[in-house]
């Protein structure tokens, strides 16, 4: 199933950690609470920054930004049902509420726009506004 930069933030969906290419991504952290962290600035923030190298990362930040290369690359073929739902609500939320850090966040991990135009399609039919 496809997503717009499906995993711009799966970390911050789901914070999940890469294990081996035949395997799933961990289901370590998808119970962490997702809309606290949308709710908090100073949480959101401190994810944002890590991922954008502007701020120090904390353990789960950096196996993020680790997998978040191979989440867009590879559709996120290892995430699981959850961790796609939450990336999806992330994004929303990102698009919706934080243009200014959507934009450093395609800078920096979509420079080209090869993800977005692969999933633009995708997101408009989820109603994703892009």
């Amino acid at each position: 199933m496809k997503y717009l930069i499906v995993a711009v933030l799966i970390a911050l969906a789901s914070l999940v950690a890469a294990k081996p290419a035949d395997e799933k991504y961990t289901s370590k952290y998808d119970n962490i609470d997702i809309d606290e962290i949308l709710k908090s600035d100073r949480l959101f923030n401190n994810y944002y920054k890590c991922l954008i190298d502007q701020g120090t990362c904390t353990p789960d930040g950096r196996e993020l930004k680790t997998t978040l290369p191979d989440a867009l690359q590879t559709e996120c073929s290892k995430c699981n049902e959850k961790q796609k739902a939450n990336s999806e609500k992330v994004i929303r939320y990102i698009i919706e509420n934080k243009p200014e850090e959507w934009k450093a966040l395609q800078e920096k991990y979509d420079p080209e726009h090869v993800y977005y135009n692969k999933y633009k399609e995708e997101a408009e039919k989820r109603g994703i506004k892009i």
